[in-house]
């Protein structure tokens, strides 16, 4: 694995989610193979989850993780060519991204959408540049349109907690928000489980609120909540904004919440969301306080999905 930017960069779902659990059973199995090695954690936007699973994952491999937060603490990117920095930007990434690789061995890069142009944050300029000019293996904390972390994650939760000897029934559903967000994590699982193709996959969401086919096809795709929900065995709850008419709130009826009456259509159902969550307007306190609901153990998986994707870039590129 030279970077990891999504599921194109994965040769094998099912082996990478494997790995993770057997990290997960032993942390520090592998221990040796980040010694001496430095990863840079470089972020664009502000992280939780991400920053912290990743940092850990990097020391259970004998990495030294160093976190920068570009807002805060140095000076603001330019990642346009040929660009005539006469405004706010400080420093250009064709001077920035090869200096860091100079001082790393890995990068990880965590973006975000301006959610004002389509065309500019579906260009992924900002991770790319990074590749591009840095020189050495970028892992994405969350790039504009995906969280390949977050959605392999995923993968190995339900990998963890099914059972069955039959394909799972999971539905991707949209969710009420009180602002507009990214399309990324629902862009990213849809991407994931159809690859994964171990699964039988719906999405559903208001009419409007469609999202870029390169991310959905082969999912079944409706507008009927309850429809979707029938004998579902794991419900993954997002919110997301317009695609065609961009970065736009058009529908934020409260009857998409996802409730316990409508939890009674599905097959007792595993609830899963990637955090964080707005409690009573994404989902209810009844679902996430009860059984069905597995967000904290699929949170805490974040730090065995990135460990399974260092040891994967350590050990491809020496």
């Amino acid at each position: 694995m030279k970077n990891f930017i999504s599921v194109h960069d994965v040769a094998n779902i099912n082996a990478l989610a494997e790995k993770a659990l057997a990290y997960k059973a032993n942390p520090f199995v592998d221990k040796a193979i980040g010694a001496g090695k430095r990863m840079g954690l470089i972020f664009l936007n502000p992280s939780l989850r991400t920053r912290l699973s990743t940092q850990i994952a990097a020391e259970n491999l004998g990495m030294q993780p160093i976190v920068f937060n570009v807002g805060s603490e140095g000076w603001t990117w330019e990642f346009e060519e040929e660009a005539i920095m006469s405004g706010s930007t400080s420093e250009h990434v064709k001077e920035a991204a090869p200096i860091l690789g100079n001082y790393f061995d890995v990068l990880a890069i965590r973006t975000f959408p301006g959610l004002k142009n389509k065309e500019e944050d579906y260009s992924e300029l900002y991770i790319k540049q990074f590749i591009k000019y840095a020189g050495v293996p970028v892992v994405s904390l969350e790039s504009a349109t995906l969280h390949p972390l977050q959605s392999l994650t995923d993968v190995i939760t339900i990998k963890e907690t099914f059972k069955e000897k039959r394909k799972p029934k999971i539905v991707l559903t949209w969710a009420p928000h009180v602002k507009p967000l990214p399309q990324c994590v629902a862009n990213s699982f849809a991407q994931w489980i159809n690859a994964w193709g171990e699964a039988d996959f719906v999405i559903t969401h208001p009419e409007d609120y469609e999202l870029d086919e390169q991310f959905t096809k082969g999912a079944t795709i409706t507008q009927n909540q309850d429809e979707a929900l029938k004998d579902a065995d794991y419900v993954y709850v997002k919110n997301w904004s317009t695609y065609t008419d961009y970065g736009r709130m058009y529908c934020n009826d409260p009857a998409w919440m996802l409730t316990e009456e409508k939890m009674k259509l599905t097959n007792n159902a595993k609830v899963m969301h990637c955090l964080p969550v707005r409690r009573n307007v994404e989902l209810s306190d009844q679902i996430l306080d009860s059984p069905n609901s597995i967000v904290t153990q699929e949170a805490s998986n974040r730090v065995w999905a990135a460990q399974a994707v260092l040891s994967e870039i350590l050990k491809s590129n020496g």
